[in-house]
């Protein structure tokens, strides 16, 4: 990245309009926070939050995000992207702003956002507030962003490769390796939470499967039959995705309902069919506009969902601060707010899994360089709306239902007298009949112990849903809307992380081979494809059918690996801010990049070499094998052998948390030696930036600010 490569803007002035809305805004946010701070025990509105997180969003987008790209990173429209430069029909095809906004969105959007502030709830409401709005804003955001910009101009180089190439032999190679291995961990736990949602169910399996097709008509639409008609084609698709979404309920209660009801093994086939062909498919004609229609349902939704809260005005019935946020004793996750909070809220306010796609599929679609702001800060700050509104979902839920659903079976007992006396032993209140109605009103037959946060999610979504559109009536119809919700969401991030896995594989064996390196060499493409999607689909396939196997066993590793992650990211960022000569900028990532580090370092730490059992693998190993020498079965192990499985699973995962850490340790370090390097020398150190070539796309964007560019 040289020195300089636009021109000083022009100043721009201020209408006392701009002025005056820009204030009430931020008076309005700051209200919010205030009533959020200055809560002592009472219920407030859950309206609060919202208010408090738009606020601050729009000031975070309008003022934040515009310095970042103005000084920091300065795109140049007159420069052209490896879209333009690229182009191969593929990978690589400019893409409508509105349709790649989509698309992003959709690719990082996935079970993090949803999942992790439910499951964070524990800890009380205000703490994972905070930690979503300002983590997205000071570091989620800025990640992407930041991964975005500088991978378009490496010709959308994966963050492994960025990171040899600009790190160094050593700490690249390390990152390499860590990267993708964590990325087959991720793709792992992702498709098996869809496999979880769709399992038997054939209203979320016929609409999800209607996307496919729907999303291929769109895709000829756009760049076939109408080329360049995007409201044409996002009209047809938003009605055939209610269509299939009707049609889906229809089906459920037809005699059609046993062909769409599928297994989790055949599921699982389905999934991993399903991500060969996205991945190796050209982009335009599948992945770009499954994602950019999936999009329509995804904000549609929270949209919908925002607008209940704001109608039914439900109070939070978590506390603010609970007492397990400094216990550490939680029931539904172990361990203290620090480090704990920032490994369970991982997307929504900073998730390594984001820079992937910032430098996978997103940097070889985008048309023009001002575009990075709008899609990888703005997306960003979306799906952190997501998190808060699914943390509004389930702290608005009566507190002894959420800790009935969301604590472990081994603690709840498996009948509604057994976990409402837990509950009560955790200091909250809920009898055995308020039980057995919640389920029946979501046609469930229990809610006991259906941890992991999507069925929790539901039921808050049900609940809002339910107050203001249809009453108690359509409860169950709410709740089953929600789960195929989740699949939809979730399953957007599987295609498009098994394309990302394709491309780093690509650059990884390409620096031993360099024909398979090429992104429109068919061969490496298929094999490549074919290797990720066997490597990720092995552990999908073996947790499908055995509770303590395949990806089952890796799961504790999912948040600590997500966030080690984004510590590599943003190192990579840093490393390359300061060696263009933008030192006195580096603390724009270099600030998160402290703060994640001493997160992730912190949580390693104890996961190893704790002695609670809840919380260490080495420690938990030790429990379980003391007591198989007892002759004592441990939940969640119901023989001998399942108790060996177990042990294994946790010295597994100790060992790959250690390797992980070990891995990110190298990447710190090399970084730090490139960086102190770089600035010794005083002047601009040499990057692999691709050279300057002049755009040819004209592609007028009202969106963007108002950039003058002028290449070196």
């Amino acid at each position: 990245m040289p020195a300089a490569t636009l021109e000083s803007p022009e100043k721009e002035r201020t209408s006392p309009r701009s002025i005056a809305l820009w204030t009430v805004v931020a008076l309005l946010g700051a209200a919010a926070w205030g009533v959020l701070a200055l809560a002592r025990g009472e219920r407030i509105s859950a309206i609060w939050l919202v208010v408090a997180a738009l606020g601050s969003y729009a000031i975070a987008y309008r003022f934040y995000s515009r310095f970042i790209a103005r000084r920091v990173l300065e795109p140049d429209d007159r420069r052209a992207t490896p879209a333009e430069r690229l182009e191969d029909g593929v990978d690589f095809q400019p893409t409508d702003r509105r349709v790649l906004l989509g698309h992003h969105f959709a690719a990082i959007a996935g079970a993090g956002p949803l999942v992790g502030p439910v499951l964070a709830a524990q800890m009380g409401y205000l703490p994972g507030t905070l930690w979503i709005v300002a983590g997205v804003i000071f570091a989620g955001a800025v990640q992407d962003m930041v991964v975005l910009f500088l991978s378009m101009r490496r010709d959308g180089k994966s963050l492994g490769q960025m990171a040899r190439e600009e790190i160094g032999r050593v700490g690249g190679t390390a990152a390499l390796i860590a990267v993708f291995a964590i990325m087959i961990i991720l793709l792992g736990v992702l498709a098996l939470v869809v496999v979880n949602a769709l399992a038997h169910s054939p209203w979320g399996t016929f609409s999800v499967g209607m996307t496919i097709p729907i999303a291929l008509f769109m895709g000829f639409w756009m760049h076939r039959i109408r080329p360049g008609r995007v409201i044409e084609a996002s009209v047809m698709g938003v009605v055939l995705l209610l269509l299939a979404i009707v049609g889906g309920r229809w089906i459920q209660d037809s005699s059609l309902a046993d062909v769409f009801t599928l297994s989790p093994t055949a599921l699982v086939l389905c999934l991993i069919g399903y991500g060969f062909v996205a991945s190796v498919l050209p982009v335009w004609m599948l992945l770009a506009p499954r994602d950019y229609l999936s999009t329509f349902m995804k904000i549609g939704t929270i949209a919908l969902l925002a607008i209940g809260v704001v109608v039914a005005a439900p109070q939070l019935q978590a506390d603010a601060v609970s007492k397990f946020a400094t216990s550490g004793t939680g029931p539904v996750f172990a361990g203290s707010l620090f480090p704990f909070l920032f490994i369970t809220i991982a997307c929504g306010a900073l998730s390594g899994f984001h820079a992937l796609i910032s430098s996978g599929t997103t940097p070889k679609l985008i048309q023009k360089e001002s575009q990075v702001r709008m899609i990888g800060y703005g997306a960003m700050l979306m799906e952190s709306f997501v998190a808060i509104m699914a943390l509004i979902a389930a702290a608005t839920l009566d507190p002894g239902l959420y800790y009935a659903m969301n604590a472990p079976a081994g603690l709840l007992g498996t009948t509604a007298e057994s976990a409402a006396h837990a509950v009560t032993g955790l200091g909250f209140t809920i009898t055995p009949d308020q039980l057995t109605q919640a389920a029946k009103a979501v046609e469930e037959h229990t809610l006991i112990a259906r941890s992991g946060g999507a069925p929790t999610l539901a039921v808050g979504m049900s609940e809002i849903f339910s107050s203001v559109f249809g009453g108690s009536a359509l409860k169950a119809f709410w709740y089953h809307f929600a789960i195929m919700f989740e699949a939809l969401f979730i399953l957007t991030t599987v295609d498009a992380g098994t394309r990302v896995g394709r491309f780093m594989l690509q650059d990884m064996l390409g620096n031993v081979w360099k024909p398979i390196g090429r992104v429109n060499w068919k061969p490496g493409i298929w094999l490549c494809s074919a290797l990720v999607v066997a490597a990720w689909g092995y552990f999908l396939y073996t947790g499908a059918t055995d509770p303590l196997g395949g990806i089952n066993q890796l799961y504790p590793l999912f948040g600590i690996a997500n966030q080690l992650l984004a510590a590599i990211a943003l190192a990579v960022c840093t490393t390359v801010l300061i060696k263009s000569g933008r030192l006195r900028w580096a603390w724009v990532t270099g600030a998160p990049l402290a703060w994640i580090t001493a997160v992730t370092f912190t949580a390693g730490w104890q996961k190893i070499f704790s002695d609670n059992p809840k919380i260490g693998f080495f420690a938990q190993r030790s429990q379980y094998a003391d007591a198989l020498d007892a002759g004592k079965i441990l939940a969640p192990a119901k023989t001998v052998d399942d108790m060996h499985t177990v042990i294994t699973n946790s010295t597994v995962d100790g060992v790959l948390i250690s390797l992980f850490l070990v891995l990110v340790a190298l990447v710190l370090g090399n970084a730090a030696v490139v960086c102190v390097r770089a600035v010794r020398s005083g002047a601009p150190a040499p990057t692999t930036e691709a050279p300057y070539v002049e755009s040819r796309i004209d592609v007028p964007d009202r969106t963007a600010e108002p950039l003058a560019g002028a290449h070196p």
